[in-house]
Formats: structure tokens, C-alpha cells, sequence
């Protein structure tokens, strides 16, 4: 068997040098014909064209230069066009000549008599419209306000309507580099596909499955893991989560570096959706094999519990079936992505004003999918935290929490268990929920009157940017996946997800889930503190026969499947028997009261 075992991982090894060696046996060329099929707006094109033209036609061995000259060519077109349409001071002079005095007035309409171009006028009613009937003590007063206004039109307003705004610029830089990729993957990505990914399935399955394996002892013990390299925050443990952290930035900021990949999936896109690969695509298809891969591993572990295989087993089809499949189908029947089992704040553009509209114009299936969403986040969320615990999605459900369980059982022990931790957890989970329903409230006002700015300062687009790359890209990308082997599985879940503050809140004060312990029977092995991934020390409950009803508590189970006493059960109950208070009987005994 362990002939086995090393073959697989001999297997497993090459497929992930091939994945990573993909990079060294490509070429870029980007051509008029290629930018023409990717910029659809004419005047853009034009632009383009004339500022990237010793760009054309020339064939790149490395893709950092490629990408560098590439957004050398967005950067120029923008610069110009900023020029051409910026409100410099001369025009701020001009407005404050027509301004009333006593107290000095603003009125949008003076932006219709100083500017005749259309650009500036509607750009300048977008950022500043604000401003219209207010009064100032004083010319220089009025002349910050239209200078800020000014600033933010040159980095947002004439960007975005006549430029290559941030957003844009990045699809444009990822899809051209796609389409200018040369070389062996391009021209056989199935055969790629077989020596990368089918490698790792099958030498990863030919490591976890060996015999000796499955005859072992069930159950759980603290054998050795904290003198493992992988386990330990290790050399090991380093170097996976150090290449964690780089792909999930390459990912979320970067996936134009990333087109080798990507192509390589394109077989397996084309059969679902009917259409090419894309960045998220590509990690929702990693994503989906590393929980059905390490689902399996999952499943052998914990095979003495029930509960634990039916709940692997649930995290394994829901991720595969509604967030991975299921959406992919749904694009190539012309309908809109929709991943059923997500909800708001966890899926925080939900509410944004280009979802909204998508799936309001996509008839009764989208108004039905925009209806299942509310529904989950007013009706569902709290009925089944009621009767279930957060357990019934933290755990059973959720995409993060099935990659957690699976992908980063190893390092489920590395989860801080210190008073400090839990304080620091509380303050910050809070405070992205907190955030997402600033947020949201701001993009719906926006959605409902036009105006992107709120209270004369907060702007919705710009709080949905700073969300988006600091909590959803940063904090449950980078962070949340690639510090697993640096601070546990849950590092997202405990510190970070604002569904899991919603549920917890929920969970905590009005559910008739808690965990249920047994004083008598614990000695005090430590494995359930050991094991706990949320950084709960459930030997001090359990020494005291405490009942366990926190918050952060996603019921995964874990803690009473290693315990050697049988100490700890989950259970659903009356609503008044959750907060058991210990007694002291003696030096031993306790007698727990509701």
C-alpha cells in the first residue's frame, strides 16, 4: 500500500509541476484583428489602435512584459482623454463668475451655460449634482467643493465615458492576452487538461485511498499532527499557503497572467456553459474538485460518525451541483448565473444595480431567482437558524465552509483557542456586517433615485469597491483560503463572513440548537479544543457540563466525533434549555441549572 501511496503522490507531483511549468511554453501576439473582435465602442478602438500600434504584431516570450506594455497602451488613452475633458480651474473660474453672492448659490444649470460638451456637463451632473441649490459662506468655499468634484471627475467621470475605466481595463487586458496566447496549450487544451488536473484526481485519489487506510482505527486522536511539517505551520505548511496567497491575488487582481490556465479549462466551459473559460470559472472548477478531492479524504477520517459523512457528503453536492454546475447550465440556456444556495450579505452584490437589473429584464425565471434570494435572507435564514443552528448552512451548505472542512481539515487544530482571539473575532466579524449593510443601503439608494452619492459624501461606488477588493476579494480570498495552514480553516468563517455574523446573532439569542455536555464523563483529553476550528476551548465547557451556545459555533460536529467519552452531543431542544449554569457540588460533580 504504500507502493501506492507514493505512486500517487509521484503522479500527483507531476501533474502540478506540468500546472506550473504551463507558464514557460507560451507566446503572446496581440493583432488589429484581435483588439477588433474585444473593443466594441469605435472611438475607443481608435484610440487603442493609434496608441498601441508598435504593440501589434510583435511576439512576447514572457507575459509580465506583455501585460506591462499592454496596460502602458490603457493608461495613454486615458491620460489624453482626461486632458481633453477634465474641468481644469480656468472652467471653476467660470463657474464661480456666474454664481449668485450673499450667500454665494450654486445651481447646476450654471455646468449647462460654461460647458457646450455633453461629456463634461453629464459627468459633472453625476459627481456634483449634489451640490445643486446648496449655499456657501464664500467663493473659496464653493471653489474646494468644485475642485474635489473636478478631481473625482477626472479619476472616475471622464474615465469612465470616454476612457478605459479599472474594471474595463482589466477585462480588456485578460480577454486580449487570452486571445493573443500562442503555443502548445491553445492548440491542444484537452491534452493539457489530462496532464494537469486528471493527473492530480487520480495520484491525489491513489494517496488517500489505499487499503491500509481504510482498515485502520476509526476515530480521532492527537497523534503526532503537531510534529508535522504540513500541520504545524511547517516548512511545508509555508510553502502551500504561501502559494495559496499568490494564486488568490493573481486571481482576483491579476488573471491575465493566469491564460494558460484558464485555456486549459476551456473544454470543460465549452461542454457546460457553450462558452470559453474565465477566471472564475476556473476557480470554481478548482474549487469544486478540492471539495469533492479532499471530500473523499474527509469521508475516511470521520467514517465512524454518521453525521459526519452525511454532512460531507451534502458539502459535496451542493458545491458541485448549485454552485458549480447548475449556474454554468443556467448561462448556456441564456439565463442569468445564479447560485441558488448563496445569500446576502455572503453574496454581497446581490443588491447591486447591475444584478438587480439582469435579473428583473430576465422575465419570470429572474424575478422568481431575485424573490428565492430575499426570501432566503428574511424567511429561510431565520427559520432554519431556529430549529437548526447555523449548522444547517455553515456546515451542510456553504461553499467556504465545504472548502474549509475538507480542503483545510488538516489545519483545523491551528485555530487560535485564546480569550484575546475570540474578542478580536467578535469586533471584526461584526464590523464587515456592519459595513455590507452600509453598503448595500448606499447602492440601493442608488438604484432608486440615480444618485451614486449619499449624505453628501458616502459614494455608493466607491464603498462597493473598497468592499469588494478588501473584504470579498482580500479577506475571503487571499486571506480567508490561503492562511489555512497559518491560522486554521476558518479564518473567513470566524473572522470575516458576514452571513456568519447574521446566522450567529440569530443562533445565539433565538435557536434551539447548542451542544449539549456530559461533566461527569470528560477527562479532559483536550481533543475537542484540539479539533475545534472555530477557536472555541470546548474542554472548559465540557469540565464544567456547560452547555455550549456561541455564536460563532457552525455545529460542524467535529468535537464530539474525537471525543473518546462520547462527553459531547449536538442536539436540538427547547429554547430554554440552551444556557446551562454550572453549580459546584463538590470537588468533582457539577449540577447544571437553566
Amino acid at each position: 500500500m504504500q507502493k501506492v501511496k507514493l505512486f500517487g503522490l509521484i503522479l500527483f507531483l507531476a501533474g502540478f509541476c506540468i500546472f506550473l511549468l504551463s507558464f514557460s511554453i507560451v507566446n503572446y501576439r496581440l493583432t488589429e484583428e484581435i483588439v477588433e473582435s474585444k473593443i466594441n465602442d469605435e472611438k475607443k478602438l481608435e484610440l487603442f489602435i493609434a496608441h498601441g500600434e508598435s504593440l501589434l504584431g510583435v511576439t512576447y516570450t514572457s507575459s509580465f512584459s506583455f501585460i506591462s506594455d499592454l496596460s502602458k497602451v490603457f493608461e495613454s488613452v486615458n491620460q489624453i482623454q482626461i486632458e481633453n475633458y477634465g474641468i481644469s480651474s480656468t472652467d471653476i473660474d467660470k463657474i464661480l463668475a456666474d454664481s449668485k453672492e450673499n450667500p454665494v448659490v450654486f445651481s447646476i444649470e450654471l455646468i449647462d451655460r460654461v460647458f457646450d460638451a455633453s461629456i463634461e456637463t453629464s459627468a459633472f451632473k453625476d459627481y456634483g449634482g449634489w451640490l445643486d441649490g446648496l449655499q456657501f459662506d464664500s467663493r473659496e468655499q464653493l471653489r474646494q467643493r468644485l475642485a474635489e468634484t473636478a478631481e473625482r471627475i477626472r479619476k472616475y467621470g471622464i474615465i469612465n465615458q470616454v476612457g478605459f475605466d479599472r474594471y474595463q481595463a482589466k477585462d480588456l487586458k485578460f480577454s486580449l492576452s487570452k486571445s493573443s496566447t500562442l503555443g502548445p496549450i491553445p492548440d491542444n487544451p484537452t491534452l493539457f487538461l489530462w496532464l494537469t488536473y486528471a493527473l492530480c484526481i487520480f495520484g491525489g485519489l491513489l494517496y488517500i485511498l489505499p487499503k491500509k487506510r481504510l482498515e485502520g482505527p476509526p476515530g480521532i486522536k492527537n497523534n503526532n499532527i503537531f510534529y508535522k511539517a504540513m500541520h504545524n505551520r511547517g516548512w511545508l505548511g509555508i510553502i502551500t499557503g504561501s502559494f495559496l496567497i499568490v494564486f488568490y491575488i493573481f486571481l482576483y487582481f491579476y488573471p491575465e497572467y493566469m491564460t494558460p490556465w484558464i485555456i486549459t479549462v476551456d473544454p470543460i466551459s465549452e461542454m457546460l456553459n457553450g462558452g470559453e473559460a474565465g477566471r472564475f470559472f476556473l476557480y470554481g472548477f478548482i474549487y469544486t474538485l478540492c471539495i469533492l478531492i479532499m471530500g473523499v479524504r474527509m469521508m475516511i477520517k470521520y467514517r465512524h460518525s454518521k453525521y459526519q459523512l452525511m454532512r460531507t457528503a451534502s458539502v459535496m453536492f451542493f458545491q458541485t451541483a448549485f454552485a458549480f454546475l447548475i449556474p454554468e447550465i443556467l448561462l448556456r440556456l441564456n439565463k442569468p448565473y445564479f447560485d441558488f444556495k448563496n445569500i446576502w450579505p455572503l453574496d454581497y452584490d446581490f443588491f447591486f444595480d447591475s444584478e438587480l437589473t439582469k435579473l428583473i429584464d430576465s422575465g419570470g425565471l429572474g424575478i422568481f431567482m431575485l424573490g428565492w434570494g430575499i426570501g432566503l435572507i428574511i424567511i429561510g435564514v431565520p427559520v432554519f437558524v431556529y430549529f437548526f443552528g447555523k449548522r444547517w448552512y455553515c456546515s451542510w451548505v456553504c461553499g467556504c465552509g465545504g472548502l474549509a472542512e475538507t480542503l483545510g481539515d488538516p489545519y483545523r487544530q491551528l485555530a487560535d483557542k485564546s480569550v484575546k482571539a475570540w474578542k478580536i473575532e467578535r469586533w471584526m466579524i461584526h464590523s464587515v456586517l456592519a459595513f455590507a449593510i452600509i453598503m448595500t443601503v448606499t447602492v440601493l439608494y442608488t438604484y432608486w433615485t440615480g444618485n451614486s452619492t449619499l449624505l453628501g459624501f458616502i459614494n455608493s461606488y466607491q464603498i462597493r469597491e473598497i468592499y469588494g477588493v478588501y473584504i470579498g476579494a482580500g479577506f475571503a480570498g487571499v486571506v480567508g483560503t490561503g492562511f489555512y495552514p497559518f491560522m486554521g480553516n476558518r479564518v473567513w468563517c470566524r473572522f470575516g463572513c458576514p452571513l456568519a455574523a447574521y446566522l450567529g446573532l440569530i443562533q445565539r439569542f433565538k435557536s434551539r440548537f447548542r451542544i449539549t455536555t456530559n461533566g461527569g464523563q470528560c477527562i479532559s483529553c483536550g481533543n475537542c479544543s484540539t479539533y475545534c476550528e472555530m477557536g472555541i476551548d470546548v474542554r472548559w465547557y465540557a469540565q464544567r457540563g456547560q452547555n455550549i451556545v456561541r455564536s460563532s459555533c457552525v455545529g460542524c460536529g467535529v468535537c464530539s466525533a474525537v471525543c473518546p467519552r462520547g462527553v459531547l452531543n449536538l442536539e436540538n431542544g427547547p429554547e430554554e434549555g440552551r444556557f446551562g449554569k454550572p453549580i459546584l457540588l463538590g470537588n468533582d460533580s457539577f449540577k447544571v441549572e437553566a
